[in-house]
């Protein structure tokens, strides 16, 4: 790919970087007068006819190949554009390969970034994290894990003056669904906003079941996320002894959240970063929780009245069925005939 190139019906109009691209090169697009962001993953390769190596190791290749094409598409299929409440996600339009390379494009957007969300006033964060959370809870009902949740990944913007700050969520490269992740030689993540059973997987620890690895991931991704927007930094550990979060919470070493934080939601971001998955709230319970915009304050002194109970479906356990569409922002989050009280963990009173 370099510019000049037409590919797909895409004209390349900018030398591809690899500028924060990870495992691919970028470039900028144009096609029938709209203009893309097009991408170009540096790994799988497909093998070409004619080329070198044994037909074993082709296989491999293209078993590999295979494998990524259907993740890939998976996500696209269940995650359209066009989908309920998905005006704050990023999507893929096309997906495709030419010659050995695979190539994935979106639309061009605005990725100009707040760098420093602890600074916003109590309702503004509030705002903030709801519409994160409602763009989760989108994937999440449908089964697909986010697998990369980190600050770099969540564009934080204003879309006019004296409007609220709002969450867009970008980069589904290292997306999966629930309890099938790739191969932990194959999976990403960000070491510092990883869950504690995705270090461990990606470690390729034998006692991890790639089952374990399910929207849970990222509702710790998330927990850590929060507590970061709304203090400036992440929950405290021995950074001595731990060279991230879930390392420190997988020894069995709790995170500490700032004190600053009002008790409920300390409450909710330790039961987020709790090392047992199934002790995490979803983010049907998270979303609830910001109701009320004063959980959100840093003044340790101020009480926050507790809400009655919760009630989530199903889907707040990354257990929803293919396609289910989430409720539009503002509704309850209730489950409908399979909903539940949460019952477990420090924030499941709530």
């Amino acid at each position: 790919m370099k510019a000049g190139d037409v590919m797909h019906g895409y004209h390349i109009t900018t030398e591809p970087t690899n500028e924060g691209g990870g495992k691919c090169v970028w470039a900028f697009a144009e096609r029938e007068g709209r203009v893309y962001f097009v991408k170009r993953f540096l790994e799988p390769k497909r093998p070409r006819g004619g080329g070198g190596g044994s037909e074993a190791s082709r296989r491999a290749r293209m078993r590999e190949c295979a494998e990524f094409e259907d993740r890939h598409r998976s996500i696209m299929e269940r995650l359209t554009p066009d989908a309920v409440g998905a005006g704050n996600l990023v999507l893929a339009v096309d997906f495709f390969h030419e010659r050995s390379s695979y190539y994935k494009v979106t639309e061009r957007v605005d990725t100009a970034s707040m760098t420093k969300p602890h600074a916003l006033d109590t309702r503004n964060k509030s705002v903030l994290l709801r519409t994160l959370a409602l763009s989760l809870r989108l994937l999440h009902d449908l089964g697909i894990v986010h697998g990369d949740l980190k600050p770099a990944n969540v564009l934080v913007q204003q879309r006019a003056a004296n409007a609220f700050h709002t969450a867009k969520l970008i980069d589904f490269d290292d997306a999966y669904l629930s309890g099938s992740p790739p191969a932990p030689g194959v999976i990403a993540g960000d070491s510092m906003y990883g869950a504690p059973e995705w270090l461990r997987y990606l470690r390729s620890d034998t006692a991890t079941d790639p089952a374990e690895l399910t929207t849970g991931c990222d509702v710790f991704s998330l927990g850590l996320i929060t507590h970061l927007y709304l203090t400036g930094a992440l929950p405290a550990y021995d950074t001595g002894a731990h060279a991230s979060p879930a390392e420190a919470v997988d020894a069995g070493a709790p995170l500490r959240a700032d004190e600053r934080l009002a008790p409920v939601m300390r409450e909710l971001i330790e039961a987020m970063t709790t090392g047992d998955p199934e002790q995490r709230p979803g983010t049907g319970a998270f979303f609830e929780a910001l109701r009320d915009p004063n959980i959100c304050l840093l003044d340790r002194r101020t009480t926050v009245a507790r809400p009655s109970r919760i009630r989530v479906g199903a889907h707040d356990r990354g257990g929803a069925e293919p396609g289910r569409r989430p409720d539009e922002a503002g509704s309850s989050g209730q489950g409908g005939t399979g909903s539940q009280d949460i019952q477990k963990g420090p924030f499941h009173d709530l």
